[in-house]
C-alpha cells in the first residue's frame, strides 16, 4: 500500500521533497497556502494553515503530516493529534521552535551550551541585562523570526522600545528574548533525523556563511574542526532531538566560540538551508531523510559522498528577466555544479535556488560554486 505524506506549507522545502517521495514510492501532498508557490508541483490544496478545518480536511487524507515551516498554531496542532493524526514533528516537540524563550528555557532543562539569556519585559529591564554584559546585547522577538528577522544587535536598551511598545498593545503580553553577544569564530550546523520509534542519525557537521543574517553558503563537512568539537556538536544535536522528543529532521545552529566551544543558537524541526548540500553530497539527502524519518521507515546513510561539498544560495536572482534564462550559460561554463530551483520570481534578498559543487580540493569547489551562483546575479 502506498504511503501518503501530508506537507503543511507549499514553499521550496516541500518542493525539494517531492522528488525522494517519487523515487521511493510515497505519494505527496501539499497544503499551500496560496496558488503557485513552490511546492505547485505536489499542491493537492490550497488553504489557511491556521484554519483547523481547511488543516483537518487536509490530514484526513495522509497517513502523517509533516511541515514546510514550524509556523502551524499549537491550537491546530493538538486537535490535530486529538482527531488521531499522526503529526511529525508534534506538537511538544514543535513548541520549542516556535517560541525561542520556551526554547531556551528548555535547552538550560537539558543542560545543553547556550550564550547567557533572559527574558526581558521593559527597557529597564533590558538595560540592566546591558550593563552587565558589556553594554552590547542581542535582542530577539521570542516568535515568527527568520532569516534575520526579529533579531536587533543593541548597545541601548532604548533602541527595542518599539518592540516592547508591540508587547504593550498585544492583550496577550510577553517578553522579548536578549542573549549575550558571543565572541564567536564562525556558525555551525548540526543534523540529525530521528524516527518516532527512537533510530537517530547525524549527519556531518557545517560550517554555514551569513550575509545579512541570510544563510549565503554551507561548507561541508566544516573545515578545520577538531574532533572534539565535532563530537560535541554531535552530541548537543542526539540530545536535543532525544531530549524534545523531535520526531523528521532537526537542525541545531551553533556558535563556535574563540574559545573553542559550541553554543547553541537556534533549532529548525525541518529540512534545514544548511542540510541542502546533501541533495547532491550525501548519501541520503536531508529530504528523503525528513520521508523516512516522520513515517517511521529506517534511516538512510548520512554519509558525504566526496571531499567537500560547498552549497551556494542564489539569493534575489537576476535584475532583468528568469532564472531559467541562465541555465545554459551555467550549465556550459561549469558542467559539474547542481542547479536547484525554486519557482520564484526574482526579488532582492529572496531565496529563489542554491547551487552544489563537490570535489576533493576545497578551494575548487568553492570556487566552482561560487562562479556558477554568480551567473543568476545582476
Amino acid at each position: 500500500m502506498t504511503l501518503r505524506v501530508g506537507v503543511v506549507g507549499g514553499g521550496q522545502l516541500a518542493r525539494m521533497m517531492i522528488a525522494p517521495a517519487v523515487e521511493i514510492g510515497i505519494e505527496l501532498s501539499v497544503l499551500a497556502e496560496q496558488e503557485g508557490m513552490a511546492a505547485k508541483l505536489a499542491a493537492t490544496a490550497v488553504g489557511d494553515y491556521h484554519d483547523l478545518q481547511t488543516v483537518l480536511e487536509f490530514a484526513r487524507g495522509v497517513d502523517v503530516v509533516t511541515f514546510d515551516h514550524e509556523h502551524v498554531p499549537q491550537a491546530v496542532l493538538r486537535a490535530l493529534v486529538d482527531a488521531g493524526i499522526a503529526v511529525h514533528p508534534g506538537p511538544d516537540a514543535l513548541q520549542f521552535a516556535q517560541d525561542k524563550l520556551a526554547m531556551r528555557a528548555k535547552l538550560d532543562e537539558l543542560g545543553m551550551p547556550q550564550p547567557d539569556w533572559s527574558a526581558v519585559s521593559d527597557v529597564a529591564g533590558l538595560q540592566r541585562f546591558l550593563d552587565d554584559h558589556g553594554g552590547r546585547a542581542v535582542v530577539k522577538t521570542p516568535r515568527g523570526g527568520y532569516d534575520g528577522k526579529g533579531v536587533r544587535v543593541v548597545s541601548a536598551a532604548a533602541e527595542a522600545e518599539d518592540w516592547f511598545a508591540t508587547l504593550a498593545e498585544d492583550a496577550r503580553g510577553g517578553a522579548l528574548l536578549v542573549e549575550e553577544l558571543v565572541d564567536f569564530r564562525r556558525e555551525l550546523s548540526q543534523q540529525v533525523a530521528r524516527r518516532p520509534s527512537g533510530e537517530m542519525s547525524a549527519y556531518p557537521v557545517v560550517e554555514t556563511v551569513q550575509r545579512d543574517g541570510v544563510c549565503a553558503e554551507v561548507i561541508a563537512p566544516a573545515p578545520h574542526l577538531s574532533a572534539r568539537l565535532a563530537d560535541v556538536a554531535r552530541d548537543v544535536g542526539v540530545g536535543i532531538a532525544e531530549g524534545l522528543g523531535v520526531t523528521g529532521m532537526l537542525a541545531v545552529e551553533l556558535f563556535e566560540t574563540t574559545d573553542d566551544r559550541v553554543l547553541v543558537n537556534e533549532l529548525a524541526m525541518r529540512p534545514h538551508n544548511s542540510g541542502h548540500w546533501s541533495q547532491d553530497g550525501a548519501a541520503t539527502s536531508q529530504f528523503e531523510q525528513h520521508l523516512r524519518a516522520v513515517l517511521d521507515l529506517p534511516l538512510g546513510d548520512p554519509s558525504p559522498r566526496q571531499g567537500w561539498t560547498v552549497m551556494v544560495n542564489i539569493l534575489g536572482g537576476p535584475a532583468e528577466g528568469g532564472i531559467d534564462e541562465r541555465f545554459a550559460a551555467v550549465m556550459s561554463a561549469h558542467p559539474d555544479v547542481k542547479v536547484h530551483t525554486y519557482g520564484k520570481d526574482p526579488r532582492p534578498g529572496r531565496k529563489v535556488g542554491h547551487v552544489t559543487a563537490f570535489g576533493d580540493d576545497l578551494d575548487d569547489v568553492v570556487y566552482d560554486a561560487r562562479a556558477a551562483a554568480d551567473f543568476f546575479a545582476g
